[in-house]
C-alpha cells in the first residue's frame, strides 16, 4: 500500500493504462534521485542555475505521484534558487525532499517489483 506516493493523478492522466503508470514510476525511480544530487550539488556549490534547473524538471513528478509536502518544498528550492538566497536557510528543505524521495522510490520498488 502506497505510504510515500499517490497513483491518482497518474491513473487520471493515463486512463488506467498500466503501461503509462510503468513508464512514469520507472521513470521517477531511475531519473529523480540522480536529478536530486545535482539540486544537492547546485546547493552545495551555490550553483543557483543548476539547482533550480533539477528542481524545476522534477518539480511536475513530485506533483504527479501526489508528493504534496515535496512539492511544496521544492518551490521553496526553486524561490531560493531565484532570490539566490544564503545556502544554509535552503539545506534543510532539501534534506526533507530527499527523505521523501528516497521513501517513495524504496517504496515503489517493492510495490512493483522494480
Amino acid at each position: 500500500m502506497a505510504i510515500n506516493y499517490n497513483l491518482s493523478k497518474v491513473y487520471a492522466l493515463s486512463d488506467n493504462d498500466p503501461e503509462f503508470v510503468m513508464q512514469i514510476i520507472t521513470l521517477f525511480v531511475t531519473e529523480v534521485p540522480q536529478d536530486m544530487t545535482q539540486i544537492d550539488l547546485g546547493i552545495k556549490t551555490k550553483d543557483h542555475k543548476l539547482a533550480y534547473s533539477y528542481a524545476h524538471k522534477i518539480k511536475p513528478t513530485l506533483d504527479l505521484l501526489g508528493m504534496t509536502v515535496a512539492f511544496e518544498e521544492i518551490l521553496q528550492v526553486e524561490a531560493w534558487t531565484k532570490r539566490e538566497g544564503k545556502r544554509k536557510e535552503i539545506v534543510e528543505t532539501f534534506k526533507s525532499i530527499e527523505s521523501q524521495v528516497e521513501k517513495a522510490v524504496k517504496e515503489i520498488k517493492k510495490d512493483y517489483d522494480l
